[in-house]
């Protein structure tokens, strides 16, 4: 469901400007109206439901005279401050991407918990391996630039608990520890939050890593199933890099995916690790039918017991982007 914002400034050239960008971008989530006439600003807020208002220092002197959900102050270092301190400020002449970030982020937080059905929106890729450096966020991320060179809106969501994000995206996006917060609290709109605090590079969407190693530990696998829902909710595809541990979480995302990719190299310590995981955990018996083996940098797999087996080829570049890129065509 749409959420109404208002944009009150006498700036009319900015707020349409504004609103024209946000309506092209981000109408899924924010429908917006321009009021340029402060005698009208009490009325235009009643008439459309109004739930929040980003309003201009020209207005400050009837902020507390509207009732809407979240008035926010548009805040220009031009113009004096005049408005109370505990309400929040969006700078007016950030990002229009910025602004919004803000903006979702901070109703999120204000609104009510929205209730996301169990039935999945996307389809779900587990992407997992029992062994350390065998390429497994290469692998998951070509497969999110697979998907998304198909046309897909794809989500990429990163739960290692020391998250190498930042080798392939915007190390400066918004961590997605406060989602995090948020699903423990259980308060706020996590569907809200996760739109309105995820960038996108590529065509894939992704949220910047946690703010320390706790923050992914302490989730319990009830949260990653919330977090997944929410995240599904939102696209096409949802890529899942989960961490090393075969632990309550990581069989909490092998029971929800539709598939997983289970990676592996040629080096004898994964071949080990992976023999091990397939003869003596009786998880992998759960998974096997949507299991497929990817044997990654030119390694060639001698395991029967998974459905699928998918070779990779050895790719000797850097950075990291470019050999995911080049995997791509693999999926």
């Amino acid at each position: 469901m749409k959420v109404k914002m208002l944009v009150a400034s006498d700036d009319i050239r900015y707020s349409m400007k504004l609103s024209e960008q946000i309506s092209r971008n981000h109408s899924d989530t924010l429908e917006v109206f321009v009021c340029s006439n402060p005698n009208m600003l009490k009325e235009t807020i009643s008439q459309s439901k109004i739930e929040i208002v980003l309003i201009d220092q020209v207005f400050i002197t009837l902020i507390e005279e509207i009732e809407v959900t979240l008035p926010l102050i548009l805040q220009s270092e031009m113009q004096a401050d005049e408005a109370p301190e505990e309400l929040t400020r969006i700078k007016k002449y950030g990002r229009v991407s910025a602004i919004v970030a803000d903006i979702l982020e901070t109703y999120s937080k204000v609104s009510k918990k929205a209730i996301v059905g169990a039935v999945k929106v996307a389809r779900i890729t587990a992407v997992w391996s029992p062994a350390g450096g065998v390429g497994k966020t290469t692998v998951a991320m070509a497969v999110a630039a697979a998907a998304a060179q198909n046309g897909k809106s794809v989500f990429y969501l990163n739960l290692e608990t020391f998250s190498s994000i930042s080798l392939y995206f915007d190390e400066g996006r918004k961590s997605i520890s406060s989602v995090f917060e948020m699903i423990e609290s259980g308060e706020g709109d996590v569907k809200m939050l996760l739109s309105g605090i995820s960038a996108e590079e590529n065509g894939i969407t992704y949220i910047g890593k946690p703010g320390n190693y706790d923050d992914v530990n302490i989730l319990s696998a009830e949260n990653i199933e919330e977090l997944i829902l929410n995240s599904g909710a939102l696209t096409d595809e949802l890529i899942i890099d989960i961490s090393l541990p075969c632990d309550g979480r990581t069989k909490k995302v092998f029971e929800m995916a539709e598939r997983v990719l289970l990676v592996t190299d040629k080096s004898a310590t994964a071949k080990a690790k992976l023999s091990q995981f397939i003869t003596q955990n009786n998880v992998f018996d759960s998974i096997r039918e949507k299991t497929t083996l990817i044997a990654n940098k030119g390694a060639l797999s001698e395991e029967e017991s998974a459905q699928s087996v998918n070779s990779l080829p050895q790719i000797d570049a850097a950075p990291e982007s470019r050999v995911y890129k080049e995997l791509s065509r693999y999926f």
